[in-house]
């Protein structure tokens, strides 16, 4: 890892990118039509659209504060301003909190078993109140926590600010730098803090919101189940959080503050977590798909077959007729794509590891600007139609485009512009990605 820094840091405002934040209320906008026309046309198609985006920031803002927790108890110094920039994901997580609790009204058109009942043996589990309480309490502990870590993480930063600054970000700095103490005695009190909440954090992401995916996920396929299932998606939101982190890094190298402190060494750094984060997540899909593939129990195989195609499954007896739809004979035919969502599950794989293996097996690539940079990217269009896999083969089978019509992108589009409104609001408005003095 690059050589530890251990300058103190200070706030440093800036002004709203205004072109782009003007974009993100636009988007918004666009997002809150789409859902107001989907729920009178199409509310099944709007609420799934609605469910996937829900997953797919939420997770990426756990995976943010994850991240940052991670930092910290590792006692990490190398990452400089990549660890302002997971906080700043980590800022959604009570945006989230609302928005899954919107999400309740759409229950009925998610989960089948909130529509028809649970199926037999499930009925203990999958009921609205045991549901909905723990996963927003899951969900609501950690925003909670949020606000405290990073309350915690940036309140010795912030005095500056509280004395000399303006306007909002002036009002917020007063409030979170009440009772100031002196610059020293804040900071090891601030270390103090953020190492006994990351713990917490850890544990909270990595066991909680594994039964956290279990149900609002796994629970849409009442008859599937896959213990590996929750690990899987939520490894997907650190994977995420670290490809926005590289792309956010990238595109702030010549903002004021950040000159000289986005280095080759932090690129290379991040990038590394980029290459070997890809493979494990193509090693926890492999792990669920090769023991269901030789097991080849139906209960199971159906869950990918509805997912992958065909291609890749084998029918019981193994009859010439199967044998010929196997890998035993390479008799790859690339026409088996079209059952299933076969194509989109191609692309996902493709974004999610095939691309960052093969581009980013060099140390060069790690730290070129513009092919890190377009692998960030692809990383996390790959993850979301990764989390649209997830969701919608569940309730639509075997219609590949149906997360991808007007009404489905336009309320993406809206749940985009909130999450960099808030990403942008947090990091320039009010001031909590800081850097190193230089004086």
């Amino acid at each position: 890892m690059s050589t530890a820094t251990t300058a103190p840091e200070r706030a440093n405002p800036g002004a709203l990118p205004q072109p782009v934040f003007n974009l993100c209320i636009a988007f918004i906008v666009i997002g809150l039509i789409c859902f107001g026309v989907g729920l009178a046309k199409n509310p099944q198609a709007t609420w799934l659209a609605y469910h996937t985006n829900f997953i797919y920031f939420t997770f990426m803002a756990c995976g943010g504060l994850v991240l940052t927790a991670i930092y910290t108890i590792v006692g990490a110094y190398w990452p400089g301003p990549y660890r302002r920039f997971a906080e700043a994901l980590a800022a959604f997580l009570p945006i989230a909190f609302v928005l899954g609790l919107v999400g309740i009204a759409g229950g009925e058109h998610i989960f089948d078993w909130q529509a028809n009942g649970a199926m037999h043996g499930k009925e203990g589990w999958l009921t609205p109140t045991r549901f909905y309480v723990m996963d927003m309490g899951l969900l609501g502990a950690l925003a909670l926590l949020s606000v405290l870590f990073i309350k915690a993480s940036v309140r010795p930063t912030l005095r500056n600010l509280a004395e000399n600054g303006t306007g909002f970000a002036k009002r917020m700095a007063e409030s979170w730098t009440a009772g100031w103490k002196g610059d020293e005695e804040e900071r090891v009190a601030a270390k103090s803090r953020t190492s006994f909440l990351a713990p917490i954090i850890a544990l909270i992401y990595g066991l909680g919101f594994a039964f956290f995916a279990f149900d609002q996920v796994m629970s849409m396929e009442q008859a599937w189940f896959s213990n590996l299932f929750g690990n899987f998606v939520c490894w997907g939101g650190i994977l995420s959080a670290v490809a926005a982190c590289a792309l956010s890094g990238l595109l702030s190298r010549d903002l004021d503050g950040f000159q000289g402190q986005i280095t080759q060494s932090r690129m290379h750094d991040i990038g590394k977590m980029m290459f070997a984060f890809s493979i494990f997540w193509m090693y926890l899909f492999w792990s669920q798909y090769l023991v269901i593939y030789y097991g080849n129990l139906p209960e199971e195989t159906y869950y990918l077959r509805d997912r992958l195609g065909d291609q890749f499954l084998i029918d019981k007896g193994y009859s010439a007729a199967a044998f010929a739809k196997s890998w035993g004979n390479w008799d790859f035919q690339w026409a088996r794509l079209q059952t299933g969502y076969g194509w989109v599950s191609m692309a996902a794989w493709a974004c999610n590891w095939l691309i960052p293996f093969w581009v980013l097996l060099g140390q060069r690539p790690k730290k070129t600007p513009w092919i890190a940079g377009p692998v960030a990217a692809t990383l996390l269009f790959g993850l979301w139609l990764e989390r649209n896999l997830l969701v919608w083969p569940s309730v639509v089978k075997g219609d590949m485009l149906a997360p991808f019509g007007g009404i489905q992108i336009g309320i993406a589009l809206g749940f985009l512009g909130a999450f960099l409104m808030v990403v942008l609001f947090y990091s320039r408005v009010f001031p909590t990605v800081a850097v190193s003095p230089e004086d």
